[in-house]
């Protein structure tokens, strides 16, 4: 992989290409500011299939329905606070019937949280229990090495 043209595309860049090692090629965007790095990684990267959908909720169910037919992992990507809230039914429907989506949603650095707009809301543990796994990443930064991602 070559250098991006920053460090958030170079971070999105990496998620992208572990999923797409590990088999996952399937990503369904709902497109937002704050995850643009995502969806570039995504639609650029060769082995990907990518669907556009304006609609989060719409956009879950989407993923949910597809892996069900297919068997395969399906990638959520949205940007962040009140957008990331409309996947959580579709989550929680998969956490109940053992559905493998995986979920990348953008967030506000931490001094941009909680400043009274729908997408400053707090997101770490949004989805609760419904969750297998989830992990916050810290503000992109040139000292925290690749392989961290």
């Amino acid at each position: 992989m070559s250098m991006s043209e920053n460090i958030n595309i170079f971070w999105a860049d990496l998620m992208v290409e572990e999923l797409v090692r590990n088999g996952i090629t399937f990503f369904i965007i709902s497109p937002g500011s704050r995850s643009t790095p995502l969806t570039v990684a995504a639609v650029r990267n060769p082995h990907c299939q990518t669907e556009i959908s304006i609609d989060e909720r719409g956009a879950a169910f989407y993923a949910l329905g597809y892996v069900k037919a297919s068997g395969q992992p399906a990638v959520l990507i949205c940007t962040s606070g009140t957008a990331t809230a409309n996947y959580f039914p579709a989550i929680i429907e998969a956490a109940m019937t053992d559905v493998p989506l995986i979920i990348l949603t953008a967030d506000r650095p931490p001094e941009l949280l909680e400043t009274g707009a729908n997408q400053t809301i707090r997101q770490d543990n949004l989805y609760g229990d419904y969750l297998r796994w989830h992990s916050t990443l810290p503000c992109p930064d040139d000292k925290i090495a690749p392989e961290y991602i």
